[in-house]
């Protein structure tokens, strides 16, 4: 979660980086409007502890700043937006959140005002989903501010899958993409402002392009013609890893060696039960293969712990991905029920079992991620230095805490000396390009 302070219109973003990127489009949507002592809530539903920590933070801000417009936006708000309503706060739909008049002479329902627009949903149930017959907006690339040293830039929304454990489809419909060219433009005024590491992200970030004939790639091949000095990218599809980005990812040096893979589970029936579209052999290949063709590459992957079904086999299998694919960065929570989708109607295994096995998967991932930051000690890498001059991210995403400040948004070569549980601490060389 992140937040604004110092500003008439402040900004709470939940979860992913995609809801970063497009908090910023918020706020400038909001000022825009002229609205002055506002609190919007970017929400996050990707599960319900992201759904409860957004009530919560409502509550919380409807007690303690009673004076105060409460606007709740995001994904949560989209498929609860009766009952943040209910609360006292306005909600304004995901697709509308980057639009000024849906801020525009409306006040919240406790004022006796209307609840405002764009794209409205009816309750999910067993029926088609809410996303299906209605016109979503186009979408138009989601810059991050510039109070990070690195820019998030989101360029697409929504997915075309039908993952079984998954609301983002009712919260955000189907996969689209913003214009390559509007893409690039983006990219520019983050460059332009002196970010030098630029992250690519999405809902569904492989299926970029589906809707409008291009791919990742040819985006990626877009971006690389400027001068971007790093390009990371967020959680991929293992699925939707083809030639063309398989060669970017790994023979481009501007393209950072860190894969995040959007894997969810180790086990063949739980991925056949999830809907997803590789297996659990696809997994172990493709990273064998990343490895092979560029050895630096530190990998990421997303778990699910407590799918429905999931037995002691079952989960044993995911376990031993973490070690299987090396995985060293794990986005890893346990499964909750989203009403809507399939797999809330499936057997569950229960909340104390789910908790359980996630705890024991980061366990192992921690494990190994200690492991392999121990080999990194010695290595002279490359750091883009944050704002604070004292921290920021190797080329492969290892943290890195420096001995001595360096000039915020500078990229500098480091020698690490030493590993401080979950980070390495290093020592600056020498700058490449100090900016003023």
């Amino acid at each position: 979660m992140s937040a604004s302070l110092a500003d008439p219109v402040e900004v709470v973003n939940f979860g992913c980086r995609l809801n970063i990127a497009e908090g910023e489009g918020v706020r400038a949507a909001a000022r825009a409007a002229g609205v002055r002592d506002t609190i919007i809530f970017n929400s996050c539903a990707v599960t319900d502890e992201a759904v409860r920590q957004a009530r919560q933070a409502v509550r919380r801000a409807l007690r303690e700043r009673p004076g105060a417009e409460v606007v709740v936006t995001g994904c949560a708000a989209e498929l609860e937006r009766e009952a943040f309503a209910a609360m006292g706060a306005r909600v304004v739909s995901n697709d509308a959140k980057g639009l000024a008049e849906s801020y525009q002479n409306t006040v919240s329902p406790r004022r006796r005002g209307p609840i405002s627009g764009g794209l409205q949903l009816e309750p999910a149930g067993d029926g088609p989903l809410p996303s299906q017959g209605h016109a979503f907006l186009p979408y138009s690339p989601a810059l991050s501010g510039a109070d990070h040293a690195r820019a998030f830039l989101g360029v697409q929304t929504g997915c075309s899958h039908s993952c079984t454990f998954c609301a983002t489809v009712l919260a955000r419909g189907t996969a689209r993409s913003a214009s390559v060219d509007a893409v690039v433009a983006s990219a520019q005024t983050a460059l332009d402002r002196g970010q030098r590491e630029i992250i690519l992200t999405g809902v569904d970030l492989a299926s970029y392009g589906d809707d409008s004939g291009t791919t990742l790639a040819t985006l990626v091949e877009a971006l690389l013609a400027l001068p971007v000095e790093r390009l990371r990218l967020s959680s991929l599809d293992p699925d939707r890893i083809d030639g063309v980005l398989f060669a970017l990812l790994t023979q481009e040096k501007r393209v950072m060696p860190h894969v995040h893979l959007s894997l969810q589970a180790g086990d063949d029936m739980v991925l056949t039960r999830m809907k997803r579209r590789h297996r659990r052999a696809d997994a172990v290949a493709l990273i064998e293969r990343l490895k092979a063709a560029r050895a630096e590459i530190a990998i990421g992957a997303d778990l699910i712990a407590g799918f429905p079904t999931e037995d002691d086999a079952m989960f044993a299998n995911s376990l031993a991905l973490i070690d299987d694919c090396d995985v060293v960065f794990g986005h890893i929570f346990p499964y909750s029920p989203r009403a809507g989708t399939p797999a809330a109607r499936m057997p569950q295994v229960g909340r104390t079992i789910a908790r359980e096995r996630a705890a024991t998967l980061r366990d192992a991932n921690a494990r190994r991620r200690q492991d392999w930051l121990e080999t990194q000690v010695g290595r002279t890498v490359s750091m883009l230095v944050e704002r604070d001059g004292l921290s920021g991210h190797a080329e492969n995403f290892a943290a890195v805490a420096l001995t001595t400040p360096a000039a915020p948004g500078t990229i500098i070569d480091v020698r690490l000396t030493a590993r401080d549980g979950d980070r390495m601490i290093a020592t600056p060389i020498e700058a490449k390009d100090i900016a003023a």
